[in-house]
């Protein structure tokens, strides 16, 4: 039965290719035989189910309803949430207590935070030091891997800077995203940047990070044509398209570098202005988030951005204050720095970082509120240690003394000799800080009384703004001054300066 109708059908099949044969010439039986409406028979197609297309219509793209989230009324923004990304930490405890390896966890969790992330959960493991390979070690990545599944996280971060092989055999593991505690604040850092020199440096910090972790695969890794003497078929192996992409980015570091030293001349030049006029400078510096730009708005009344968040400053700020003795000085606000910085943020801000190196006094903030707040000492210590400012004068400043246990609040100021404990939000200790900044300011070397015509009133104007002035009198003659003033100042006066009596 079977093979009587599929003869049947072989038959009817060349019965219709002799009568297409026939009907058109032979050049034109392969397009003919492409045209439905040719091949179409009532026979074997009016019993075809749906609509029936042709080449053309099947081939094109078609619009499928329904699939569309555009909104159709803007107050709909309001009810759409933004989905944050959602990851897991991982730390590895090589040294020190278990509440020191939980302290960094929870520091790595609020970095996070900063960056837009939600922490799902977070994991340390005890190692001697880091697994060269998966950082964790295989046992352990595979137990990372089921909490990833576990929870629906996206991406895990890790508390320690990965190199580029223990990045990808992790990712391999866990087969989420990857990142290292670098990378983490390195995007926060390009978040906050706002001014052109922030931005270029954390873009010059980016690109030195991602250089080595360049990875290639497929046509990155396939030679290209070039590199020999103009053939053919170009002679010479030429370059991979990854070598292309380093050389690349070395070309724009260099660009990078020039920019920053660009801008780092006209800062040297303000800085130098000030120089000359022999006013001093104060730098305050210290942990992130442990209120340096409140305490600045405090003393100065700057108005600088204040939020409880990770580096929400990045831009130095440089103001103009007043001592209670009526001595001017700058305060400069600096970056804040985090324990294990990275280098290459070190290295890129490092001309923002000189205005703590060329400062008379620093102002150390640390956060009398923070379960570690001697960690936070070391950690700032060692960064102005990179950028050679050991030699300046220091004020260790503990801020949060409202909120603070007035018990570490002891132990600091035990500890640390020239140290004081304020409150920025509450101007606690403000004006015995501003007593001690008066005090540690450098003087002017040399004392001098003069009577100084009133037709020279500018000597004394320098002498209030350059100089510290110990008593003033205004008399017939002139203006009898007594004061502490540079040698400069000291020599422009002493034509003025009274002869001893006999």
């Amino acid at each position: 039965m079977t093979s009587s109708s599929s003869s049947s059908q072989t038959f009817e099949a060349s019965q219709d290719s002799k009568r297409l044969a026939h009907s058109y010439p032979e050049g034109l039986r392969a397009d003919a035989l492409m045209e439905e409406d040719v091949t179409w028979s009532h026979e074997f197609d009016g019993e075809r189910d749906g609509d029936q297309f042709d080449r053309s219509e099947r081939a094109a793209l078609r619009r499928v309803t329904g699939l569309s989230t555009e909104l159709e009324d803007v107050t709909e923004v309001e009810y759409r949430q933004l989905r944050l990304e959602r990851v897991v930490l991982v730390g590895v405890w090589t040294s020190g207590t278990a509440r020191d390896a939980e302290n960094s966890l929870a520091e790595l969790a609020a970095l996070a935070e900063t960056a837009g992330a939600v922490v799902l959960d977070g994991v340390i493991q005890r190692r001697d030091k880091p697994d060269a390979a998966t950082y964790i070690g295989s046992g352990k990545a595979d137990e990372l891997r089921d909490i990833v599944l576990e929870t629906g996280a996206d991406t895990v971060i890790c508390d320690g800077e990965l190199s580029p092989g223990q990045l990808i055999h992790l990712e391999d593991v866990v087969k989420v995203k990857v990142i290292d505690r670098t990378a983490l604040i390195l995007d926060i850092f390009a978040q906050h940047a706002k001014s052109r020199e922030g931005k270029a440096q954390v873009a010059l910090a980016q690109m030195q990070y991602m250089l080595p972790r360049l990875r290639g695969w497929g046509q990155s890794l396939s030679r290209q044509m070039g590199g020999g003497s103009g053939g053919l078929a170009t002679r010479g192996p030429g370059e991979t398209k990854i070598e292309t992409d380093r050389r690349r980015i070395r070309e724009k570091m260099a660009k990078m570098r020039r920019e920053i030293a660009e801008m780092k001349t006209g800062r040297e030049i303000k800085r130098q202005e000030r120089r000359r006029n022999k006013v001093p400078s104060v730098a305050i510096a210290g942990y992130t988030n442990a209120g340096k730009s409140s305490l600045l708005n405090r003393l100065t009344g700057a108005g600088v951005l204040v939020e409880n968040a990770l580096f929400a400053t990045l831009d130095p700020t440089v103001r103009r204050a007043e001592t209670p003795s009526g001595r001017l000085y700058t305060l400069a606000d600096t970056v804040g720095f985090v324990r294990h910085l990275p280098h290459h943020l070190v290295e890129a801000f490092r001309s923002t970082m000189e205005e703590v190196g060329d400062s008379d006094l620093i102002l150390h903030v640390v956060d009398g509120s923070h379960p570690d707040p001697e960690e936070q000492l070391a950690a700032v210590r060692g960064v102005i240690r990179d950028v050679g400012a050991t030699d300046v004068p220091e004020i260790v400043v503990v801020n949060k003394a409202d909120a603070a246990d007035p018990l570490v609040l002891q132990r600091l100021l035990r500890i640390e000799k020239r140290s004081i404990a304020v409150s920025a939000r509450t101007g606690q200790g403000i004006a015995e800080l501003l007593a001690l900044i008066d005090s540690d300011l450098p003087r002017p070397s040399v004392e001098i009384e003069a009577l100084v015509p009133y037709t020279h009133g500018k000597l004394v104007a320098r002498a209030h703004t350059e100089g510290e002035v110990i008593s003033e009198e205004h008399t017939a003659e002139g203006t009898l001054l007594k004061a502490r003033v540079h040698e400069e100042l000291a020599a422009d006066l002493a034509p003025y300066v009274p002869a001893p009596a006999l």
